[in-house]
């Protein structure tokens, strides 16, 4: 009975600790629902009670009736212990590792309370109780127990919260300042689209507009070309009108001058008065009455002597061969743009404004701005002859085809001949009103030709020693002027920005050629003839086609002016004598520009040596420089 009665109190201890109810079960799962911050007890008192006053419930043995018999007890513990054990399973399962924090007491945790909520005197009242109670041995001071962890996290989660809650309305701020610089910035973008769409539709408008007035100023051409036709004539008329007021004027001087020796006394025969026709006036040889004129106006000035019985010279009526075709054949090898500064020639006080080769000799002429021109002789560059009698700045010169002589022209308004060989003046040409520029030889040595400030040119003849032309168009300064070489062809460059090709027979300009956009320094023929080379006070060279009368290219190595132009003897080369001190040569064959560099001041004109090796460069201190 003893062992009968054991055993089911033994099933029953082992039924209580799997379901919870002894004292290490309890313990630890008050431990686990401590760790998971549930709330718990962590001391309970139960007071004893009578039994009497307490009733017992009976409960019915249907319900809870345990089957008889070993094998049925065996099962309900075996299913007990599976129960529990899925209970320990559930419970590693679900329980968090605790926090390694401190816990607070209980008292602690009250009056941290009461001084947060600001309660003094409750504060007051419950430390004086309660020091009361610990000092009468009612209540231990470590044995109060410590405030579960549920409070502490709730405090955190506080903390925690408000510390959310700021970062919150921060990032709204945030997010509202963001808000509001997208609103500025569409508002931005929606101003610039709107300002491009206004500017493509100006752009669309302004192109139309071009085109509007490109199709205008392409229905002016034809009216332009009229009217340049009609101005022609009027300049032609002009200049007829003009020569038969010269022949008038010259008619009567001549008349006055004779009733003024009838009346000293002197015998004079008078000379018969020639009217020529209007169709002949233009190259009509000059009239006895103009002679008369000349003579005393020569004889009062004594500044040249008159020759007696002259005849005018005649123009060649056949194109002779251009001398300076065997000079490019002779010089087939390749151009030199490897220029060096060799040496340097103080020769004048005052700017040089020419320069010029002889034909045959190793010498050069050299003219400035102090009224003398020099015969230079090379390599070593001394002095051989001076030649003084210009009353103002000498501007240009050019040897005569033998290269026995030299023309020379001037800003006292004339032309002079000079024979090298004594080195004096032999002839003077006057009548220009302005300075004179320009002056060149014709081939055949009988004429020279002169351009001036008075927006004229003319030629002169040597023989008859008279101007035998006045060529008029230009409408403003004519600053250079050229023979064709081996013809009667004249080329002249003005400030009018046109260049004009001159019959030297008739005196007529056969064509003009329009393209620069300033006023034209210089203008040269190539050695071949076939092409042009101009500059104007801008920089810019052009090449024109002499056969088509086409332009061929322009060369813009501006801004600074272009003072002089000139080809070299094989015509492969252009030399440009620049204001800002540069001189730049320009390779015909591939386009390419070469800078020398060695002026320290405005570089006035450039020529090359006959055989291509030397070139001379003109500087406004006074001094030419030799490059080899």
């Amino acid at each position: 009975m003893a062992s009968q009665k054991g055993m089911p109190s033994s099933a029953l201890r082992v039924l209580e600790e799997a379901l919870g109810v002894g004292s290490t079960a309890a313990g630890d799962t008050a431990e686990a629902v401590a760790a998971e911050g549930a709330y718990y007890l962590e001391q309970v008192t139960i007071t004893e009670a009578s039994e009497d006053d307490y009733e017992y419930e009976e409960i019915p043995d249907d319900n809870y009736s345990i089957p008889e018999g070993e094998e049925d007890l065996a099962k309900a513990i075996q299913m007990v212990q599976e129960q529990a054990t899925d209970t320990q399973i559930l419970e590693q399962k679900t329980v968090l590792s605790s926090k390694h924090a401190v816990p607070e007491t209980i008292e602690d945790f009250l009056c941290n309370f009461l001084i947060k909520m600001g309660m003094t005197r409750t504060l007051d009242c419950f430390q004086s109780e309660w020091y009361e109670l610990i000092q009468k041995g009612v209540t231990e001071l470590r044995g109060g127990g410590h405030v579960p962890d549920v409070y502490t996290q709730n405090m955190l989660l506080e903390n925690e919260n408000k510390i959310l809650k700021k970062e919150l309305k921060h990032y709204k701020q945030a997010a509202d300042k963001a808000r509001e610089d997208l609103l500025k910035t569409q508002k931005e973008r929606d101003f610039h689209r709107m300002h491009h769409k206004r500017t493509v539709q100006e752009k669309d408008k302004l192109i139309n507009d071009l085109k509007g007035l490109k199709l205008h100023y392409a229905s002016y051409e034809p009216t332009i070309r009229v009217l340049y036709e009609k101005h022609h004539a009027l300049l032609k008329q002009k200049m007829l009108t003009s020569l038969e007021r010269d022949r008038a004027v010259g008619q009567i001087s001549g008349l006055q001058e004779t009733l003024k020796r009838m009346e000293i006394g002197h015998s004079f025969h008078a000379p018969e008065i020639r009217v020529v026709p209007n169709c002949e006036k233009e190259n009509a040889p000059e009239g006895p009455t103009q002679k008369g004129l000349r003579e005393a106006r020569e004889q009062s000035k004594c500044k040249t002597k008159m020759k007696v019985n002259t005849k005018d010279s005649v123009f060649p009526s056949d194109v002779q061969p251009n001398p300076n075709l065997c000079l490019c054949k002779e010089n087939i090898c390749p151009a030199k743009f490897d220029y060096k500064l060799n040496n340097i020639f103080r020769l004048h006080e005052l700017p040089v404004s020419c320069i010029i080769t002889h034909p045959r000799k190793d010498i050069l002429i050299s003219c400035g701005e102090d009224r003398v021109w020099k015969v230079v002789g090379l390599p070593k560059g001394n002095v051989l002859l001076t030649g003084l009698g210009h009353t103002d700045w000498l501007s240009d010169c050019c040897f005569h085809p033998s290269g026995n002589k030299l023309a020379t022209s001037s800003g006292d308004t004339t032309v002079k001949l000079w024979d090298l060989s004594k080195g004096n003046c032999i002839l003077t040409f006057e009548g220009h009103t302005h300075a004179v520029w320009s002056c060149t030889w014709h081939s055949c040595g009988d004429f020279v030709a002169s351009s001036s400030l008075d927006t004229t040119s003319k030629i002169w003849d040597v023989n008859s020693e008279r101007c035998r032309c006045t060529l008029y168009g230009h409408t403003d300064s004519v600053n250079s002027i050229e023979f064709f070489p081996g013809s009667n062809i004249l080329l002249t460059g003005s400030a009018d920005k046109s260049l004009s090709a001159w019959d030297a027979r008739t005196g007529k300009c056969e064509q003009s050629l329009y393209g620069h956009m300033h006023s034209i320094n210089d203008a040269t023929f190539s050695p071949g003839g076939h092409m042009i080379a101009s500059c104007d006070a801008c920089g810019v060279t052009k090449l024109w086609d002499f056969r088509k009368l086409l332009p061929i290219v322009s060369i813009d190595v501006g801004p600074s002016p272009g003072n002089e132009v000139n080809f070299d003897s094989s015509g492969q080369v252009l030399a440009q004598a620049s204001g800002n001190g540069v001189i730049h040569l320009l390779d015909l064959k591939s386009g390419q520009i070469h800078k020398l560099m060695g002026h320290e001041s405005e570089a006035h004109t450039v020529v090359f040596s006959h055989d291509g090796e030397t070139l001379f460069s003109g500087d406004s201190d006074g001094t030419i420089r030799t490059w080899s």
